[in-house]
């Protein structure tokens, strides 16, 4: 591969379904050249060339497992995803990912840490803070992406299940993205048309993010932040 991005061919997603299948040692040191150039290389590609643009640091991170911490014992992750990450701006960065169904593209907070969740349901009780964010919702499901990120059940302690902003007050976690399906492969131009577009799309709800959320000032754990 001569680091331009060309697009993602069939072979891309057959691989990630041989994964699938046979998530080994074995599988992953046969086929370790289609992931080293056309999967993670070409995941690559495609931020470098975005990074050009919209600026950013790329990083594409490793295809195995943590296994310290879970039950699981499968070594490979089944989707390999980077973002294009600029430390002035707060939200965990511009996402892809490529697996088995395909390009996803989102941006947002996949995890809030206890203070950034604190200042998330202050912001969403606001009558005038919490409408805005709804309409960035609604701007992004318009645009056809998907809002979502962990939610709780029912409402969190001290609001009442009534309240208007209630579906956005039970999340622990919020980005929207959509997914591009991959299974008779993704052109370069359609490829960077998706994520750039998704990126675009989701702009108005991560700005209301990064103004009203911020980043956390509590240490990491070994699994991130808590959200609980």
């Amino acid at each position: 591969m001569d680091g331009a991005f060309a697009g993602f061919g069939p072979g891309v997603f057959a691989w990630f379904e041989g994964l699938e299948r046979d998530n080994s040692k074995a599988y992953f040191t046969a086929t370790r050249d289609v992931y080293e150039a056309e999967v993670r290389g070409g995941l690559i590609a495609l931020l470098e060339e975005l990074a050009a643009t919209l600026g950013g640091d790329v990083r594409v991170f490793r295809q195995q497992r943590d296994l310290r911490f879970s039950a699981d014992r499968t070594p490979y992750k089944t989707r390999t995803y980077g973002i294009l990450q600029d430390p002035e701006r707060a939200a965990g960065g511009l996402y892809a990912e490529l697996s088995a169904r395909g390009l996803y593209a989102g941006a947002g907070f996949a995890r809030l840490a206890r203070d950034q969740l604190a200042r998330f349901r202050a912001a969403v009780d606001d009558a005038r803070t919490g409408a805005a964010l709804a309409e960035a919702a609604a701007s992004a499901r318009a645009a056809g992406l998907d809002v979502a990120g962990g939610s709780l059940r029912t409402a969190p302690r001290g609001v009442p299940r009534d309240h208007p902003r209630i579906d956005l007050l039970r999340h622990t976690a919020l980005f929207a993205g959509s997914r591009l399906a991959g299974a008779h492969g993704i052109s370069r131009d359609a490829g960077l048309a998706h994520v750039a577009g998704t990126w675009r799309a989701a702009g108005p709800l991560v700005a209301w993010l990064e103004a009203h959320v911020g980043p956390s000032a509590l240490a990491l754990g070994p699994r991130g932040p808590s959200s609980r």
